[in-house]
Protein backbone atom coordinates (compact mmCIF):
# COMPACT_ATOMS: atom_id res chain seq x y z
CA UNK A 1 0.00 0.00 0.00
CA UNK A 2 2.47 2.69 0.91
CA UNK A 3 4.87 2.16 -2.67
CA UNK A 4 1.48 2.33 -4.48
CA UNK A 5 0.48 6.01 -2.42
CA UNK A 6 4.20 6.72 -3.43
CA UNK A 7 3.42 6.02 -6.78
CA UNK A 8 0.20 7.85 -7.03
CA UNK A 9 2.27 10.67 -5.20
CA UNK A 10 5.05 10.67 -8.07
CA UNK A 11 2.75 11.01 -10.79
CA UNK A 12 0.58 13.79 -9.55
CA UNK A 13 4.10 15.61 -9.09
CA UNK A 14 5.63 14.88 -12.25
CA UNK A 15 2.08 15.88 -13.79
CA UNK A 16 1.93 19.05 -12.28
CA UNK A 17 5.99 19.31 -13.40
CA UNK A 18 5.32 18.77 -16.92
CA UNK A 19 1.90 20.79 -17.21
CA UNK A 20 4.16 23.67 -15.57
CA UNK A 21 6.50 23.64 -18.36
CA UNK A 22 4.45 23.61 -20.78
CA UNK A 23 5.41 20.09 -22.43
CA UNK A 24 2.39 18.59 -24.31
CA UNK A 25 2.42 15.05 -22.49
CA UNK A 26 -0.52 12.84 -22.55
CA UNK A 27 -1.40 11.83 -18.70
CA UNK A 28 -1.99 8.20 -20.02
CA UNK A 29 1.41 8.18 -21.81
CA UNK A 30 2.97 9.91 -18.64
CA UNK A 31 1.34 7.73 -16.11
CA UNK A 32 2.60 4.47 -18.19
CA UNK A 33 6.04 5.78 -18.63
CA UNK A 34 6.06 6.66 -14.61
CA UNK A 35 5.15 3.22 -14.13
CA UNK A 36 7.68 1.56 -16.19
CA UNK A 37 10.75 3.54 -15.04
CA UNK A 38 10.07 2.39 -11.76
CA UNK A 39 9.45 -1.40 -13.37
CA UNK A 40 13.24 -1.01 -15.21
CA UNK A 41 16.24 -0.42 -14.25
CA UNK A 42 17.32 2.68 -16.13
CA UNK A 43 21.20 3.05 -16.66
CA UNK A 44 22.41 6.51 -17.30
CA UNK A 45 26.21 6.33 -18.92
CA UNK A 46 27.08 9.39 -18.02
CA UNK A 47 26.53 11.67 -14.74
CA UNK A 48 29.01 13.51 -13.87
CA UNK A 49 28.67 13.41 -9.65
CA UNK A 50 32.11 12.93 -8.84
CA UNK A 51 33.77 15.80 -10.58
CA UNK A 52 30.62 18.25 -8.92
CA UNK A 53 31.60 16.87 -5.78
CA UNK A 54 35.05 17.23 -5.79
CA UNK A 55 34.60 21.41 -6.76
CA UNK A 56 31.99 21.76 -3.85
CA UNK A 57 30.68 18.44 -1.59
CA UNK A 58 26.84 18.41 -1.07
CA UNK A 59 24.57 15.54 0.85
CA UNK A 60 23.03 13.67 -2.70
CA UNK A 61 22.02 11.54 -0.42
CA UNK A 62 19.16 13.96 0.34
CA UNK A 63 17.46 16.23 -2.33
CA UNK A 64 19.78 19.57 -3.46
CA UNK A 65 19.16 22.70 -4.20
CA UNK A 66 21.73 22.85 -6.97
CA UNK A 67 22.95 20.33 -8.90
CA UNK A 68 21.09 17.62 -11.72
CA UNK A 69 21.48 14.14 -9.40
CA UNK A 70 20.22 13.52 -5.88
CA UNK A 71 19.12 10.04 -4.30
CA UNK A 72 15.40 11.93 -3.39
CA UNK A 73 14.88 12.80 -7.65
CA UNK A 74 16.90 9.59 -8.56
CA UNK A 75 14.17 7.23 -6.98
CA UNK A 76 11.40 10.15 -8.26
CA UNK A 77 12.34 9.64 -11.77
CA UNK A 78 13.22 5.61 -11.80
CA UNK A 79 17.22 6.12 -11.98
CA UNK A 80 19.01 3.03 -10.72
CA UNK A 81 22.30 2.69 -12.14
CA UNK A 82 23.95 5.71 -12.94
CA UNK A 83 27.33 5.53 -14.57
CA UNK A 84 29.14 7.48 -12.26
CA UNK A 85 31.59 10.08 -14.64
CA UNK A 86 35.11 9.89 -13.56
CA UNK A 87 36.26 12.89 -15.38
CA UNK A 88 39.79 14.48 -15.33
CA UNK A 89 40.26 17.25 -17.13
CA UNK A 90 42.86 17.66 -20.10
CA UNK A 91 44.75 20.17 -18.43
CA UNK A 92 46.22 17.01 -15.93
CA UNK A 93 46.97 15.34 -18.63
CA UNK A 94 50.64 17.46 -18.63
CA UNK A 95 51.75 16.59 -15.18
CA UNK A 96 53.26 13.34 -14.50
CA UNK A 97 51.09 10.91 -11.84
CA UNK A 98 48.95 14.47 -12.10
CA UNK A 99 46.10 12.80 -13.98
CA UNK A 100 45.82 9.05 -12.04
CA UNK A 101 46.19 10.42 -8.86
CA UNK A 102 43.11 12.94 -9.89
CA UNK A 103 40.97 9.80 -10.94
CA UNK A 104 41.87 8.04 -8.00
CA UNK A 105 40.38 10.60 -5.77
CA UNK A 106 37.00 10.79 -7.38
CA UNK A 107 36.89 6.77 -7.24
CA UNK A 108 37.28 7.59 -3.40
CA UNK A 109 34.26 9.91 -3.70
CA UNK A 110 32.05 7.33 -5.07
CA UNK A 111 33.20 4.89 -2.86
CA UNK A 112 32.99 7.31 0.31
CA UNK A 113 29.34 8.19 -0.99
CA UNK A 114 28.54 4.30 -0.57
CA UNK A 115 29.68 3.87 2.80
CA UNK A 116 28.19 6.49 3.81
CA UNK A 117 24.84 6.08 2.64
CA UNK A 118 24.68 1.93 2.22
CA UNK A 119 20.98 1.92 2.76
CA UNK A 120 20.69 4.07 -0.65
CA UNK A 121 23.45 3.35 -2.58
CA UNK A 122 25.47 0.47 -3.95
CA UNK A 123 28.78 0.08 -5.98
CA UNK A 124 28.39 -2.33 -8.66
CA UNK A 125 31.03 -3.75 -11.05
CA UNK A 126 28.63 -5.87 -13.23
CA UNK A 127 25.10 -5.58 -14.78
CA UNK A 128 24.30 -8.91 -12.02
CA UNK A 129 25.36 -6.63 -9.24
CA UNK A 130 23.23 -4.17 -10.99
CA UNK A 131 20.46 -5.88 -10.86
CA UNK A 132 20.65 -7.11 -6.89
CA UNK A 133 21.29 -3.71 -6.18
CA UNK A 134 17.87 -2.71 -7.95
CA UNK A 135 15.43 -5.35 -6.20
CA UNK A 136 17.09 -4.43 -2.81
CA UNK A 137 15.46 -1.02 -3.52
CA UNK A 138 19.21 0.72 -3.87
CA UNK A 139 20.26 2.77 -6.40
CA UNK A 140 23.88 1.28 -8.19
CA UNK A 141 26.71 3.88 -8.56
CA UNK A 142 28.92 2.01 -11.74
CA UNK A 143 31.84 4.28 -12.63
CA UNK A 144 33.11 5.01 -15.95
CA UNK A 145 36.33 7.14 -16.55
CA UNK A 146 35.94 10.00 -19.21
CA UNK A 147 39.81 10.33 -20.58
CA UNK A 148 41.97 7.42 -20.96
CA UNK A 149 44.65 10.17 -19.48
CA UNK A 150 45.30 8.72 -15.97
CA UNK A 151 46.30 5.47 -17.72
CA UNK A 152 49.31 7.46 -18.82
CA UNK A 153 51.86 5.39 -20.65
CA UNK A 154 51.69 2.40 -18.22
CA UNK A 155 49.20 -0.17 -19.52
CA UNK A 156 49.35 -2.00 -16.23
CA UNK A 157 46.79 1.16 -14.98
CA UNK A 158 44.29 -0.38 -17.18
CA UNK A 159 43.83 -3.36 -14.95
CA UNK A 160 44.47 -0.53 -11.71
CA UNK A 161 41.00 1.05 -12.79
CA UNK A 162 39.32 -2.26 -13.07
CA UNK A 163 40.25 -3.04 -9.70
CA UNK A 164 39.25 0.15 -8.81
CA UNK A 165 35.69 -0.40 -10.11
CA UNK A 166 35.79 1.79 -13.48
CA UNK A 167 33.78 -0.52 -16.55
CA UNK A 168 34.08 2.01 -18.77
CA UNK A 169 37.11 4.38 -20.21
CA UNK A 170 36.64 7.17 -22.40
CA UNK A 171 39.62 7.24 -24.79
CA UNK A 172 39.98 11.16 -24.48
CA UNK A 173 38.39 14.12 -23.67
CA UNK A 174 38.66 17.68 -25.47
CA UNK A 175 42.10 17.33 -26.48
CA UNK A 176 44.56 14.47 -27.79
CA UNK A 177 46.26 12.75 -25.16
CA UNK A 178 48.67 9.43 -25.91
CA UNK A 179 45.76 7.28 -26.38
CA UNK A 180 44.38 9.14 -29.40
CA UNK A 181 42.96 12.65 -31.05
CA UNK A 182 39.82 14.30 -29.91
CA UNK A 183 36.99 15.04 -31.51
CA UNK A 184 37.83 18.76 -30.39
CA UNK A 185 41.37 18.44 -31.75
CA UNK A 186 43.54 20.85 -33.36
CA UNK A 187 46.41 19.05 -34.37
CA UNK A 188 45.18 15.73 -34.74
CA UNK A 189 48.39 14.68 -33.54
CA UNK A 190 47.91 10.84 -34.36
CA UNK A 191 45.45 10.39 -37.03
CA UNK A 192 43.35 8.83 -34.71
CA UNK A 193 44.73 6.02 -32.54
CA UNK A 194 48.24 6.17 -31.60
CA UNK A 195 50.64 3.16 -31.42
CA UNK A 196 50.62 3.38 -27.60
CA UNK A 197 46.56 3.79 -28.01
CA UNK A 198 45.85 0.80 -30.44
CA UNK A 199 47.42 -1.41 -27.18
CA UNK A 200 45.26 0.44 -24.72
CA UNK A 201 42.27 -0.89 -27.01
CA UNK A 202 43.48 -4.65 -26.71
CA UNK A 203 44.30 -4.12 -22.73
CA UNK A 204 40.98 -2.66 -22.51
CA UNK A 205 39.30 -5.89 -24.09
CA UNK A 206 41.88 -8.01 -22.47
CA UNK A 207 40.93 -7.19 -18.85
CA UNK A 208 37.08 -6.39 -19.11
CA UNK A 209 36.68 -2.67 -19.94
CA UNK A 210 34.29 -1.27 -22.01
CA UNK A 211 35.66 1.22 -24.91
CA UNK A 212 34.05 4.59 -25.11
CA UNK A 213 34.24 6.27 -28.36
CA UNK A 214 32.20 9.95 -27.25
CA UNK A 215 35.07 13.06 -27.50
CA UNK A 216 37.52 10.95 -29.98
CA UNK A 217 37.50 11.68 -33.40
CA UNK A 218 36.45 10.01 -36.45
CA UNK A 219 39.40 8.38 -37.30
CA UNK A 220 40.00 6.92 -34.13
CA UNK A 221 36.57 5.72 -33.63
CA UNK A 222 37.15 3.90 -37.16
CA UNK A 223 40.29 2.22 -35.58
CA UNK A 224 38.98 1.26 -32.61
CA UNK A 225 36.26 -0.69 -34.51
CA UNK A 226 38.81 -2.25 -36.76
CA UNK A 227 40.91 -3.53 -33.60
CA UNK A 228 38.41 -4.25 -30.68
CA UNK A 229 37.12 -8.10 -30.32
CA UNK A 230 34.55 -6.41 -27.97
CA UNK A 231 31.33 -4.12 -28.35
CA UNK A 232 31.97 -0.15 -27.95
CA UNK A 233 29.92 2.41 -26.27
CA UNK A 234 29.34 6.27 -27.19
CA UNK A 235 28.38 6.95 -23.65
CA UNK A 236 26.86 10.47 -24.22
CA UNK A 237 27.02 11.43 -27.84
CA UNK A 238 23.68 12.27 -30.36
CA UNK A 239 23.49 12.26 -33.79
CA UNK A 240 25.48 14.55 -36.01
CA UNK A 241 22.48 14.69 -38.20
CA UNK A 242 20.98 17.46 -36.38
CA UNK A 243 24.21 19.32 -35.63
CA UNK A 244 26.28 19.03 -38.63
CA UNK A 245 29.20 21.48 -37.37
CA UNK A 246 29.70 19.36 -33.85
CA UNK A 247 32.41 16.91 -34.50
CA UNK A 248 31.72 15.71 -30.84
CA UNK A 249 28.37 13.43 -32.33
CA UNK A 250 28.03 11.14 -34.55
CA UNK A 251 27.99 10.82 -38.44
CA UNK A 252 25.58 8.12 -39.90
CA UNK A 253 27.86 5.94 -41.15
CA UNK A 254 29.94 5.99 -37.49
CA UNK A 255 26.37 4.73 -35.68
CA UNK A 256 25.72 2.44 -38.24
CA UNK A 257 29.39 1.09 -37.82
CA UNK A 258 29.23 0.90 -34.22
CA UNK A 259 25.60 -1.17 -34.51
CA UNK A 260 27.23 -3.76 -37.04
CA UNK A 261 29.83 -4.68 -34.08
CA UNK A 262 26.95 -4.88 -31.55
CA UNK A 263 27.89 -1.69 -29.83
CA UNK A 264 25.27 1.65 -28.14
CA UNK A 265 25.00 5.00 -28.69
CA UNK A 266 23.63 6.79 -25.28
CA UNK A 267 22.16 10.34 -26.44
CA UNK A 268 23.12 13.06 -24.80
CA UNK A 269 20.18 14.97 -23.44
CA UNK A 270 22.53 18.49 -23.36
CA UNK A 271 20.98 21.00 -25.91
CA UNK A 272 24.23 21.27 -27.20
CA UNK A 273 24.10 18.16 -28.97
CA UNK A 274 20.65 18.27 -29.95
CA UNK A 275 20.48 21.29 -32.21
CA UNK A 276 22.83 23.23 -34.38
CA UNK A 277 21.94 26.17 -32.80
CA UNK A 278 23.01 25.28 -29.76
CA UNK A 279 25.95 23.94 -30.94
CA UNK A 280 27.38 26.59 -32.95
CA UNK A 281 27.43 28.64 -29.73
CA UNK A 282 28.81 26.01 -27.50
CA UNK A 283 31.76 26.31 -30.30
CA UNK A 284 31.92 29.98 -30.30
CA UNK A 285 31.95 29.92 -26.58
CA UNK A 286 34.91 27.41 -27.26
CA UNK A 287 36.82 29.48 -29.48
CA UNK A 288 35.83 32.90 -27.47
CA UNK A 289 37.29 31.42 -24.04
CA UNK A 290 40.57 29.74 -26.27
CA UNK A 291 41.37 33.12 -27.24
CA UNK A 292 41.26 35.16 -24.08
CA UNK A 293 43.27 32.28 -22.56
CA UNK A 294 45.64 32.96 -25.29
CA UNK A 295 45.27 36.76 -25.38
CA UNK A 296 45.83 36.82 -21.07
CA UNK A 297 48.96 34.27 -21.65
CA UNK A 298 47.56 32.38 -18.96
CA UNK A 299 45.61 29.20 -17.78
CA UNK A 300 41.89 28.66 -16.84
CA UNK A 301 43.34 28.13 -12.88
CA UNK A 302 43.69 31.99 -13.29
CA UNK A 303 41.07 33.69 -11.04
CA UNK A 304 40.60 36.27 -13.34
CA UNK A 305 39.48 33.60 -16.11
CA UNK A 306 36.68 32.66 -13.34
CA UNK A 307 34.99 36.36 -13.59
CA UNK A 308 36.06 36.25 -17.05
CA UNK A 309 33.84 32.64 -17.56
CA UNK A 310 30.86 33.63 -15.73
CA UNK A 311 30.20 36.99 -17.17
CA UNK A 312 31.29 35.08 -20.75
CA UNK A 313 28.19 32.95 -19.60
CA UNK A 314 26.06 35.54 -18.36
CA UNK A 315 25.62 37.65 -21.28
CA UNK A 316 25.93 34.32 -23.78
CA UNK A 317 23.38 32.49 -22.95
CA UNK A 318 22.89 29.46 -25.61
CA UNK A 319 19.16 28.77 -26.40
CA UNK A 320 17.88 25.82 -25.16
CA UNK A 321 16.60 22.47 -27.41
CA UNK A 322 13.57 20.70 -26.65
CA UNK A 323 12.55 17.49 -25.52
CA UNK A 324 10.76 16.20 -28.59
CA UNK A 325 14.24 17.48 -30.39
CA UNK A 326 15.89 14.86 -27.80
CA UNK A 327 13.58 12.44 -29.13
CA UNK A 328 14.57 13.07 -32.92
CA UNK A 329 17.62 11.73 -32.05
CA UNK A 330 16.27 8.56 -30.43
CA UNK A 331 14.27 8.21 -33.51
CA UNK A 332 17.06 9.16 -35.95
CA UNK A 333 18.95 6.14 -34.70
CA UNK A 334 15.76 3.54 -34.67
CA UNK A 335 15.09 4.62 -38.12
CA UNK A 336 19.09 3.83 -38.85
CA UNK A 337 20.26 0.90 -37.30
CA UNK A 338 17.34 -0.26 -34.63
CA UNK A 339 16.12 -0.09 -31.14
CA UNK A 340 18.65 -2.15 -30.13
CA UNK A 341 21.66 0.36 -30.16
CA UNK A 342 20.01 3.13 -28.06
CA UNK A 343 20.43 3.95 -24.81
CA UNK A 344 20.26 7.41 -23.07
CA UNK A 345 23.43 9.06 -21.56
CA UNK A 346 22.48 12.34 -20.38
CA UNK A 347 25.45 14.30 -19.55
CA UNK A 348 23.65 15.53 -15.96
CA UNK A 349 25.96 17.64 -13.79
CA UNK A 350 28.51 17.82 -17.03
CA UNK A 351 26.72 20.53 -18.78
CA UNK A 352 25.30 22.83 -17.06
CA UNK A 353 22.17 24.71 -17.18
CA UNK A 354 21.77 23.42 -20.92
CA UNK A 355 19.13 20.72 -20.67
CA UNK A 356 16.03 21.32 -22.69
CA UNK A 357 12.09 22.08 -20.13
CA UNK A 358 10.72 18.41 -19.25
CA UNK A 359 14.24 16.90 -18.98
CA UNK A 360 16.35 19.06 -16.42
CA UNK A 361 17.17 16.41 -13.67
CA UNK A 362 17.47 12.93 -13.13
CA UNK A 363 13.66 12.78 -11.81
CA UNK A 364 12.59 13.69 -15.37
CA UNK A 365 13.02 10.31 -17.29
CA UNK A 366 9.68 9.61 -17.19
CA UNK A 367 8.97 12.86 -19.43
CA UNK A 368 11.30 11.51 -21.91
CA UNK A 369 9.48 7.77 -21.73
CA UNK A 370 6.49 9.02 -21.80
CA UNK A 371 6.72 11.48 -25.80
CA UNK A 372 8.60 7.95 -27.02
CA UNK A 373 5.17 6.04 -25.95
CA UNK A 374 3.48 8.44 -28.07
CA UNK A 375 5.69 7.85 -30.90
CA UNK A 376 4.75 4.28 -30.62
CA UNK A 377 7.75 2.71 -28.97
CA UNK A 378 7.03 -0.30 -27.16
CA UNK A 379 7.34 -1.70 -23.42
CA UNK A 380 9.77 -3.85 -25.20
CA UNK A 381 11.49 -1.13 -26.62
CA UNK A 382 11.86 1.18 -23.51
CA UNK A 383 13.41 -1.90 -21.34
CA UNK A 384 15.80 -2.33 -23.86
CA UNK A 385 16.82 1.49 -24.03
CA UNK A 386 16.54 1.74 -20.34
CA UNK A 387 18.99 -0.81 -19.47
CA UNK A 388 19.25 -3.99 -21.98
CA UNK A 389 21.12 -2.39 -24.29
CA UNK A 390 23.80 -1.44 -22.10
CA UNK A 391 24.11 -4.60 -20.16
CA UNK A 392 24.42 -6.57 -23.40
CA UNK A 393 27.22 -4.63 -24.49
CA UNK A 394 28.47 -5.00 -20.94
CA UNK A 395 27.93 -8.87 -20.56
CA UNK A 396 29.72 -9.05 -24.34
CA UNK A 397 33.09 -7.23 -23.17
CA UNK A 398 33.10 -9.37 -19.91
CA UNK A 399 32.76 -12.14 -21.87
CA UNK A 400 35.36 -11.66 -24.36
CA UNK A 401 37.99 -10.69 -21.28
CA UNK A 402 37.37 -14.11 -19.87
CA UNK A 403 38.40 -15.66 -23.43
CA UNK A 404 41.52 -13.79 -23.30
Amino acid sequence: MKKQILLHLSILMLLTSVSAQNVKIKPKHLAKANALAQKYVIVDAHVDVPYRLKAKMEDVSVRTPKGDFDYVRAKQGGLTAPFMSIYVPSSFQNQKGAAKAYADTLIDIVEGLVKKNPEKFALAYSPDQVEANFKKGLISLPMGMENGAPIEDNLENVAHFHKRGVRYITLTHAEDNLICASSYSLNNKWNGLSAFGKQVVEEMNRVGIMIDVSHVSDKTIEQVLEISKAPVIASHSSCRKYTPTLMRNLPDELIKAIAAKGGVIHINFSSLFLDNASAEAFLKERQDKREWLLKNNTTTKDPRYAVFEEEYDRTHPAPFSTLNRLADHIDHIKKLVGVDYIGFGSDFDGAGDTFPEGIKDVSMYPNLIAVLLKRGYTEGDIEKICFKNTFRVWREVERVSQKK
